[in-house]
C-alpha cells in the first residue's frame, strides 16, 4: 500500500507500531488513511489509533473496501530430501 500511495504523490510511511509514528508527519494534514495487512494484530492497529487520538485525531471512520479473492497459482514445486539425496519436481 505504501508504494501505491507514493506512486500517486501521497506521503506514506511503513511502521511496525505506534512508537515509530512521528508527530511532524501530520503537520498541516487534515485527513489520513491507515491500512494494515491481514496478519497485523488488531491490538497494534488500536495502539496506532490511540496514539493518533492522543495527538488530536478524531475517532476513525472505517471504510469498507473491495473484497479480494486472490488465489495464488503454483506452477511448479521442488522438494529436496537431503538425507536420501532425492529431488522431486512436479509441474502443475
Amino acid at each position: 500500500m505504501r508504494e501505491l500511495a507514493e506512486r500517486i504523490g501521497a506521503k506514506a510511511y511503513l511502521i511496525d507500531n505506534e512508537t515509530q509514528l512521528q508527530k511532524t508527519w501530520f503537520d498541516g494534514v487534515s485527513k489520513i488513511g491507515l491500512t494494515a495487512g491481514a496478519s497485523a494484530p488488531e491490538v497494534l492497529i488500536q495502539q496506532v489509533v490511540a496514539r493518533l487520538r492522543e495527538w488530536g485525531g478524531q475517532i476513525p471512520q472505517e471504510i469498507t473496501g473491495r473484497e479480494e479473492n486472490v488465489v495464488p497459482r503454483v506452477t511448479s514445486c521442488t522438494i529436496k530430501i537431503k538425507e536420501f539425496g532425492i529431488t522431486l519436481t512436479a509441474k502443475l
